[in-house]
């Protein structure tokens, strides 16, 4: 049996793979931070489920889980790890909550390397399988390469993500271990139908320009890609024996990843401006 822990599968991308996982015959470890959450999980997916509660910013509650995970296994190997939770808040940087900078830091980045720190040792478990390679796929987002106004510490988590992911892949290659990264795009999950405008930065000089930004990513994320189609890419990348280091699903590629990518950074400083509707105030 092909075992898999996926971090934070209660909604979105997560619960998308767990749930093709499970369709696939496999074994799901998923991190859920609550106990209703898991109950849910479990009620949903039945015995193919193991529910993990844990707070990726809680290192004590992610070590705690070794051990349960280790005992189910009874010896056998954790063939692949991914890293999906992820926490995003926006703001200008001049102005936003350090708790806010520092969950997602915590969360994005710390939460990932004490998860891999301590799930690693059972994916070295056992001789290398030649028919199922043993992969640690990261999550990440446009956001990982790409500079986002108002997005600020987001990106910063992102870009560290995906720094630590490459280093990752190199240091492990000698175990047979790969290291993906998934940085999709915008993706629609229930966030956008409950969107409610941040009112935090009313008061500042930032409240017109960021009103529009997130008028901008509102519209924007409704038009993105399937949780389901992100999950695919990841069940692709489980089954692949030679997968690609970095895959990009983006909607409406060319105008959201290529051409950012490809233009000058002035100028996209310049279009982005515009799109915006911000003005000089001196």
């Amino acid at each position: 049996m092909r075992n898999i822990l996926i971090t934070g599968v209660s909604t979105g991308i997560g619960e998308a793979i767990a749930a093709m996982s499970i369709q696939k015959g496999y074994r799901v470890f998923g991190s859920t931070r609550n106990e209703s959450d898991a109950y849910s999980c479990s009620q949903k997916w039945g015995k193919l489920f193991v529910p993990l509660i844990m707070d990726l910013r809680d290192e004590g509650a992610i070590k705690s889980n070794f051990d349960k995970v280790k005992e189910i296994l009874k010896g056998e190997k954790l063939h692949v790890l991914v890293n999906n939770s992820g926490v995003a808040h926006a703001g200008p940087l001049e102005l936003q909550e350090m708790n806010e900078i520092r969950e997602m830091l915590e969360v994005n980045v710390l939460g990932v390397i004490s998860t891999i720190q301590t799930f690693l040792p059972l994916m070295k478990q056992s001789k290398v399988d030649k028919t199922f390679t043993t992969k640690i796929i990261n999550i990440s987002s446009g956001a990982g390469q790409l500079t986002i106004p108002f997005l600020g510490a987001y990106v910063a988590s992102k870009h560290a993500l995906e720094g630590l992911s490459g280093s990752l892949r190199r240091e492990l290659m000698p175990f047979g271990i790969d290291v993906v990264v998934v940085g999709p795009g915008n993706v629609v999950t229930p966030i956008w139908d409950k969107a409610i405008k941040n009112t935090s930065f009313d008061e500042s000089p930032y409240k017109k320009v960021f009103k529009n930004f997130f008028e901008f990513m509102v519209t924007e994320g409704r038009k993105g890609m399937s949780p389901e189609q992100i999950a695919n890419i990841v069940l692709q990348i489980m089954h692949s024996a030679q997968p690609k280091v970095r895959y990009a699903p983006v909607a409406q590629k060319f105008a959201n990843w290529y051409l950012p990518k490809l233009l000058p950074h002035r100028t996209m400083d310049k279009m982005l401006f515009k799109m915006l509707k911000m003005e000089k105030t001196s």
